[in-house]
Parts: C-alpha cells; sequence; structure tokens
C-alpha cells in the first residue's frame, strides 16, 4: 500500500432516468477523518451509506462532499383540491337560482383558484432505487479518482522524504565521526582544561579535577542520541517502504528527531558537531512540513 497525501479533488457525474447528478470532492490536511456533505433537499437518506464508503478508503483529511441533482425533463400531473372542488359544487348547489343556473364547464371549475394544480411527477419506488444506486455508484468512482490523486501526490511526497531521511543519517555520521568524539581529543581536552584550572588555582587537587572533568565528559557523550537518530532514521524508511495511513507516526518520528538534535546541541563542546545539530534542526523541520501532508 502506497503513501497517500491528504489533498486531491475528484469529480464525477451521470444520469439515470430523468436525473441527472454530480459529485464534487475536495480533500484537505486534517488531524482526523472530517466528512462535510451539501446535499440536495430530499437527499439526506444517502448520507449514512457516503459516510461509511468514504470511512472505507480514507482514514486521514477534510473531506468535502457536494452533491448536485437536476432533472433531465419535466414531467406535471394535474392535482385535484377534492376539498375545495366539493365546497365549490355544494355552494353552486345551495345558491341554486339565485345565480346562473347554467352547468359549471371545466374550464370554468379550473379557472378558480386552489382546485386544481399541477405538481412534478412523482417516480414509483423502483426508478427512485435505480436513481439512489447510480449517484451511490458515481460516488464510488469519485471517491476512486480522488484516491488515486492523494496516492499520486503521497508517492512525490515519501520521495522528498526519503532524500529527507537521507540527509539527516548523513549529518548523523558527521556528528557521529567528528574528530572531537575521539577519545584521544577528549583526554587532550581534559587535560588542558585541568592544567588551566590548576594554573589558576594552584590549591586545587590535579586527580579530584581529572576525576571531576571525566565524569562531565561521560555526560556530555553524544553516543545515545546518535543510536537513537539511526533508529529513527530506520523507522521512517519501514513506515514510508510498508505505506498505508502513517502520517501520525511519521509526526512523532519527526518530533523525536528534533528532541534527539536538540539534546545532541545541549552537550555539543565542539563547532562542528554544534554546526551539524544545527543543520539537522533545519532538515526535521522541512520534514515535519511534509510529513504534515502524510495520511
Amino acid at each position: 500500500m502506497a503513501v497517500q497525501s491528504m489533498t486531491g479533488f475528484a469529480s464525477a457525474s451521470g444520469q439515470e432516468g430523468r436525473y441527472r447528478w454530480s459529485f464534487e470532492l475536495r480533500s484537505v490536511n486534517g488531524k482526523g477523518l472530517d466528512l462535510r456533505l451539501r446535499l440536495p433537499s430530499g437527499f439526506e437518506h444517502l448520507e449514512t451509506e457516503l459516510r461509511t464508503r468514504a470511512g472505507t478508503l480514507l482514514t486521514r483529511g477534510n473531506l468535502q462532499i457536494a452533491l448536485s441533482v437536476s432533472l433531465a425533463d419535466s414531467r406535471l400531473d394535474l392535482v385535484v383540491n377534492e376539498t375545495v372542488l366539493n365546497a365549490v359544487l355544494a355552494l353552486k348547489e345551495r345558491l341554486g337560482d339565485r345565480i346562473d343556473p347554467a352547468p359549471l364547464s371545466l374550464e370554468g371549475l379550473l379557472g378558480i383558484r386552489g382546485i386544481a394544480d399541477f405538481k412534478e411527477a412523482e417516480e414509483d419506488d423502483a426508478a427512485l432505487a435505480a436513481r439512489d444506486a447510480s449517484i451511490l455508484a458515481g460516488f464510488d468512482a469519485a471517491l476512486s479518482h480522488l484516491v488515486d490523486m492523494r496516492r499520486a501526490e503521497g508517492e512525490k511526497i515519501a520521495a522528498v522524504l526519503l532524500g529527507q531521511i537521507d540527509r539527516i543519517e548523513q549529518l548523523t555520521v558527521r556528528v557521529e565521526q567528528d574528530p572531537s568524539r575521539s577519545a584521544d581529543a577528549i583526554a587532550l581536552r581534559l587535560r588542558e582544561q585541568v592544567a588551566r584550572l590548576v594554573d589558576a588555582q594552584p590549591s586545587l587537587d590535579p586527580d579530584r579535577l581529572y576525576a571531576e572533568a571525566a565524569l562531565l565528559a561521560t555526560r556530555a557523550d553524544l553516543q545515545e542520541e546518535i543510536d537513537r537518530l539511526h533508529a529513527h532514521v530506520a523507522a521512517v524508511r519501514t513506515l514510508l517502504a510498508e505505506g498505508g495511513p502513517c502520517g501520525r507516526k511519521l509526526d512523532f518520528l519527526a518530533q523525536e528527531f528534533n528532541r534527539e538534535t536538540n539534546t545532541i546541541c545541549s552537550k555539543s563542546n565542539a563547532v562542528a558537531v554544534t554546526t551539524a545539530g544545527l543543520e539537522l534542526k533545519v532538515v526535521i523541520d522541512q520534514l515535519r512540513e511534509q510529513v504534515q501532508n502524510v495520511e
């Protein structure tokens, strides 16, 4: 399964019987899966099914789903208001000879407001079921196109992330192999520090100073942070190779990269190590920015 982005757009349209329909789907970044549907009046019954189908293919992103429906042709039925018609006929009979005794004509009845009206013809259950099935099939097609777009964008992001991970690994190796971390360099630094202190305060015990300096040097060792950075690099590569929804895990690892790098910078006692640490922070910030787009 490939890595997916959370951004994309897709549309689909079709016709079933008298009904024309069209979908527009827009997806942007989100912490979870947030679906916002705009459905025409009379189509609210489709919402649950649309949400279910979207949830089977997507796990994160703010997804806007817009459905529009129109009629390809209009069919009108003449609807007679029996209550009004009966009331008019009863009035005609009651008034009798007091008004024109001529019988009421169809044209005359239709001219009376409220007796008859033209309304859009209603479809039978089979036609409505076919319409809904066609709309849902169209949604599946649009959703599939959206997933394809998100996957294509995800492949580009994964390539960028791999390049950034390679750079993080290179900088980690630079820190690991820096000459300031060699045993000889550490011993020389300790001797120089102790010598300066003894010169400034001859009463100080050199042996004790060596012990204290060695303890400080041990606490300032960077190997633990370097090992964690290597482990995080391997974890990111594994996630990108496996694919699927991995954005949250990648974001966590980006935070861990930043934490270890901050520790390296705070412990550093060499300009080259500090410089590499600062470069690491820049690359990690770029990594975190890209990770925000991953599902």
